[in-house]
């Protein structure tokens, strides 16, 4: 095995992080890995290099532009925010994400999926959403509203024909997704005739695939367990997919 890792610029001043087994001859399936709210950090890149090493070439997106990452909840707020009211922004940039990934020489382009954590959970989502052929999408304890607070998100519609599937991954005590908002994708992915499906794992909060994630005050706590589980959900999800 010999990892290739490269910073790839794109769409401006995006600067993702691609990375795959330079050993494994031709073409292979590619996934997307969408960072959570402070930016494209280890964790997002280590899953990413996790994923080159089982045989997939996967592509650590960039949101916010020049790889920038952040330390602090109102940090990662002021760059969260513009993109979570703006759907058609927050769109546009996933999408350019999946563009240079489907460009790229060693990956199947009628094989790409996409995974995401926290708001990068909701972003992956909007990729579906926007009608790009991407074979399947997964939200890792994603957001899943249009609301924060009396803000309210600027919605696009439904891309047509949507033809890739969609596993949410969710905890039961995450205190940022409501029961109405799980109601309401749930309805949405059904009318728009979605392949979805939801696991919701019990005694889970919000963030929890990532480590250091240690603040119960705010409900984003660890559980290795809930982790492991989803994990394996993952890779069934895509093993069935690229099938």
């Amino acid at each position: 095995m010999k990892i290739h890792r490269e910073t790839l610029t794109y769409s401006e001043d995006l600067r993702g992080y691609l990375v795959y087994d330079a050993t494994i001859p031709g073409k292979r399936p590619g996934i997307i890995v969408m960072h959570a709210w402070k930016g494209q950090d280890d964790v997002a890149r280590k899953k990413a290099d996790t994923l080159a090493e089982m045989g997939y070439v996967a592509f650590c997106a960039d949101l916010y532009g020049h790889g920038i990452q952040v330390e602090t909840n109102e940090e990662a707020e002021q760059l969260m925010l513009p993109l979570f009211l703006d759907r058609q922004k927050l769109r546009d940039r996933v999408v350019a994400a999946f563009d240079t990934l489907a460009k790229h020489e060693v990956t199947e382009t009628e094989k790409i999926g996409a995974i995401g954590f926290c708001f990068g959970g909701l972003t992956v989502i909007e990729l579906l959403r926007s009608g790009v052929p991407l074979r399947g999408a997964v939200s890792f304890h994603g957001i899943l509203g249009n609301s924060l607070g009396d803000l309210q998100a600027k919605t696009v519609p439904v891309g047509s024909n949507i033809q890739g599937s969609l596993l949410i991954l969710h905890g039961h005590d995450d205190p940022l997704v409501s029961r109405t908002d799980i109601s309401a994708i749930q309805k949405e992915l059904t009318d728009q005739g979605v392949d979805w499906q939801m696991h919701i794992y019990g005694h889970t909060a919000h963030a929890f695939t990532n480590p250091i994630a240690n603040d119960p005050n705010n409900g984003l706590i660890y559980d290795p367990r809930s982790e492991r589980r989803s994990w394996q959900a993952m890779l069934y999800f895509f093993e069935e997919i690229f099938d």
